[in-house]
C-alpha cells in the first residue's frame, strides 16, 4: 500500500477545521499537517488532529520537500496568490470555494497547473456528497423521464458576527451568493443536464445588524436539454423548522422531491414511490473528495472537480451577477 500523500492546510480557520475533522477517516490516504501565520494556531490544530508537522508561516510549508499538496483555506482574495506559489513550489493544490474571483484567473490557474504538471481540484464538496451522486444516478435512470423543470431551495437564517471576514466582498470576493451559493449553483449544473444560460434577481439588500452582506438571491436558468429551473438563495429567511428544505426536479413522467441537505429523496416516476436515504456517513462529501484527490495524485489522472468542471460554474455565476441592483 503507498504512503499517505502528506498534505499542508495553509490557513488554520473554521473550515481547515471541518476539513480535518473528515481527514480523520482517510488516513491510509493523506496525512494532514498544518500552516498559520500563527505557529500557536498551527501547532494547536496539529495536536488536535493529529497532523506529522505544524508550520509558522505558508512559505515554510511550500518550501519543505516532504510536502506533496497543500489546501488553501484562506479567504478567496488569496487564492490564486496561494495557487501560483504553490504550483510554482511543485505541490497538488486542493482550493476552497469558490476558487478563484473571475474566469481570468482561472486561467492563469489552469496555465501555471500545466506547466507544473500537478493536480489542482477546486474542493466542491457538494459534487461528492450521496445526494448529488443519487440525483445524478436517478436522471440517468430516467428515472421520472425527461426533465422539465428543476426547483432548487437553500433557505436558511444564519446571519455572520460584524468581524467575518465574510462581510468584506475585497476578502470574499462578492455577496453572499458568490462566496457560499456557488455550492448549490454547482449541484443543479452537475445532474446531467448542464444549465445553458443564467439570470440573477436580487432582493433589496437588508442593510441592518451586524452582517450587512447581501444574503438573498433568485437564480433562474435554462438547460441544455430545454428544461427551466430556478434556484432560491438566502442567509436571512428562516427555513421550515429551522432546517428543513426541500427542492424538486420535474420530469415528464414523475416528480423527484428531495431534502437539500441530503436527507432523504422521495421519487414518484414509474411505479411505486420510493423513499431513498442516499446516506449519512460522508453527507457533505468530503470524504469523496479527499479520495478523488489522492487517486488523481497517484495516478496522474484528472480529478472530477478540475478547474474546468470549476470555471463552468463560475460562467453561470458572472451572468447571474450582471445585472443591476434594484
Amino acid at each position: 500500500m503507498p504512503a499517505p500523500v502528506r498534505i499542508v492546510h495553509l490557513g488554520c480557520g473554521f473550515i481547515t477545521g471541518v476539513h480535518s475533522h473528515h481527514l480523520r477517516r482517510c488516513r491510509r490516504d493523506l496525512l494532514p499537517g498544518f500552516a498559520s501565520r500563527d505557529a500557536d494556531r498551527a501547532e494547536a490544530f496539529r495536536r488536535r488532529y493529529a497532523g506529522f508537522r505544524a508550520y509558522a508561516g505558508y512559505e515554510a510549508a511550500l518550501l519543505d520537500p516532504d510536502v506533496e499538496a497543500v489546501v488553501i483555506a484562506v479567504p478567496p482574495r488569496w487564492h490564486l496568490d496561494l495557487t501560483l506559489r504553490a504550483l510554482d513550489a511543485g505541490k497538488h493544490v486542493l482550493v476552497e470555494k469558490p476558487a478563484y474571483l473571475t474566469l481570468d484567473d482561472y486561467r492563469r490557474a489552469c496555465a501555471a497547473r500545466d506547466r507544473a504538471g500537478r493536480v489542482v481540484l477546486v474542493a466542491e464538496n457538494d459534487h461528492y456528497k450521496p445526494l448529488a451522486v443519487c440525483l445524478r444516478r436517478l436522471l440517468r435512470e430516467d428515472a421520472v423521464g425527461e426533465m422539465v423543470f428543476a426547483q432548487f431551495n437553500t433557505l436558511a437564517h444564519r446571519l455572520k458576527a460584524a468581524d467575518d471576514w465574510r462581510n468584506d466582498e475585497q476578502l470574499a470576493g462578492g455577496d453572499a451568493f458568490f462566496e457560499e451559493g456557488i455550492h448549490w449553483l454547482h449541484l443543479a449544473n452537475s445532474l446531467g443536464p448542464a444549465i445553458a444560460s443564467a439570470r440573477g434577481y436580487r432582493p433589496r439588500p437588508g442593510r441592518h445588524g451586524p452582517d450587512t452582506r447581501a444574503k438573498s438571491m433568485l437564480a433562474a436558468f435554462t438547460y441544455d436539454n430545454g428544461a427551466v429551473g430556478t434556484l432560491y438563495y438566502s442567509r436571512e429567511v428562516p427555513s421550515l423548522l429551522r432546517g428543513l428544505r426541500l427542492s424538486k426536479l420535474f420530469g415528464r413522467r414523475g416528480i423527484i422531491t428531495f431534502e437539500s441537505n441530503g436527507a432523504f429523496v422521495l421519487v414518484r416516476g414509474r411505479g411505486r414511490p420510493r423513499l431513498l436515504w442516499p446516506g449519512v456517513r460522508d453527507i457533505r462529501g468530503y470524504r469523496a473528495m479527499y479520495r478523488d484527490f489522492a487517486a488523481s495524485i497517484r495516478t496522474g489522472r484528472t480529478p472530477e472537480m478540475s478547474l474546468e468542471t470549476a470555471m463552468a460554474d463560475q460562467r453561470l455565476m458572472e451572468q447571474i451577477c450582471a445585472f443591476p441592483d434594484p
